[in-house]
C-alpha cells in the first residue's frame, strides 16, 4: 500500500491585513498519495493556483501546514518539479539550453559532456530532437509547453506539480499533450497533481479529482474517484458510461456551486431606488416636438 507523500492540514491563506484582507483559502484538508495521479479541478479565480503554489513552496500558509513527505514544505525543492502555464522559458536560450540549465542546478558537478547526453534524453522523450536547437519564439505554443514539460522532468522530480498546463493551447494540441504526459508519467508513475478547470481533462488523466470551492475562503469539494483502466483511449471514452456517469456527476457539482454563488452575489447588493430623467427638446435638441396635424 502507497504512503501518503503530501499533506494539507487546516490550510488557510490569505492576502493583505484588516479592512484591505482577502481570504483565498480556507481550512484546505488534503492527503497525496505516492504514485496517485489528482487533478484540482474549479473555476478561474477560485484558488488553484495558490493552492500549487503552496506545495511547490513559492507561498507559504498563514494558517496550518503543508507536508512533503512527512516534512513542512519551506521553499521551493527540485523534489517538486513545476509546469506552467505561460512555459516559462528564458527567451535567449535555445531548446537544449533551457533544459540543460535545470539539470545543471541538480548535476553542478557533471561534466559538458554527461549534461549534453542527459539533456538529450529528455528532449528525445517529448519528440523535440530535431528543434533542439531552436529559440523560445522559433517553436509553437505546444512545442514550447514541451519544452517545459522535458525541462521538469530532468529534475528527476518525485512529485511533478501542473498548473492548467494545456490551456492556452488549442485543443488538438492540448489532446495531442495530454497523452503524451499521461505517457510519460505512466513510465515511472510519479505522483502528479495537476491543476485544471477542464472536467473532461481531468478524468481523462487523473485517477482522483476533487473539485475546488469558489472563493472566498474557498474550500475542497468531494472527492470523485476516476475507475477507469490505463491507458485511456479518447476516442473508446466518448462512449464509456462509467467516463459519462463521473463527468456528469462532476459538472452538475460545479454548476449548483456556480448557481449557489450567484444567489449569494445577488443577496449582497440592494439597487438604489432611482427615477430615470427622460430627454427633453431643451437639453437635447435632436429630440423634436411632433406638430400637431390641423
Amino acid at each position: 500500500m502507497s504512503n501518503p507523500i503530501v499533506e494539507f492540514r487546516n490550510v488557510s491563506k490569505w492576502y493583505g491585513e484588516g479592512a484591505d484582507r482577502t481570504e483565498v483559502l480556507s481550512n484546505i484538508n488534503l492527503t497525496i498519495m505516492e504514485g496517485e495521479f489528482l487533478a484540482i479541478v474549479g473555476f478561474t479565480g477560485s484558488g488553484k493556483t495558490t493552492l500549487i503554489n503552496l506545495l511547490s513552496g513559492l507561498l507559504m500558509p498563514n494558517e496550518g501546514e503543508v507536508l512533503f513527505k512527512g516534512k513542512p514544505i519551506v521553499g521551493t525543492s527540485h523534489e517538486r518539479g513545476i509546469i506552467f502555464q505561460n512555459y516559462a522559458l528564458l527567451p535567449w536560450l535555445t531548446v537544449a539550453q533551457n533544459i540543460a540549465l535545470a539539470v545543471k542546478e541538480i548535476h553542478p558537478d557533471w561534466k559538458k559532456e554527461q549534461i549534453a547526453e542527459y539533456t538529450d534524453r529528455f528532449i528525445e522523450m517529448v519528440h523535440l530532437t530535431p528543434a533542439k536547437a531552436k529559440l523560445p519564439r522559433e517553436l509553437s505554443g505546444g512545442m514550447r509547453q514541451r519544452v517545459s514539460v522535458a525541462r521538469a522532468l530532468s529534475m528527476d522530480p518525485e512529485m511533478l506539480l501542473m498548473d492548467e498546463p494545456l490551456g492556452a493551447l488549442d485543443a488538438l494540441t492540448r489532446g495531442v499533450l495530454q497523452e503524451e504526459i499521461l505517457r510519460i508519467w505512466s513510465a515511472n508513475k510519479r505522483t502528479a497533481l495537476l491543476i485544471t478547470n477542464d472536467v473532461d481533462e481531468g478524468v481523462f488523466m487523473a485517477d482522483r479529482i476533487i473539485p475546488l470551492n469558489p472563493g472566498p475562503n474557498a474550500t475542497l469539494g468531494p472527492d470523485y474517484q476516476i475507475d477507469l483502466e490505463r491507458p485511456r483511449d479518447k476516442k473508446a471514452l466518448n462512449t464509456d458510461p462509467k467516463f459519462k456517469a463521473v463527468r456528469t456527476e462532476i459538472l452538475n457539482y460545479l454548476i449548483d456551486l456556480s448557481e449557489a454563488a450567484k444567489l449569494e452575489k445577488s443577496d449582497q447588493y440592494t439597487l438604489p431606488d432611482y427615477q430615470p430623467i427622460m430627454p427633453n427638446s431643451r437639453s437635447f435638441p435632436f429630440f423634436k416636438r411632433k406638430r400637431k396635424r390641423a
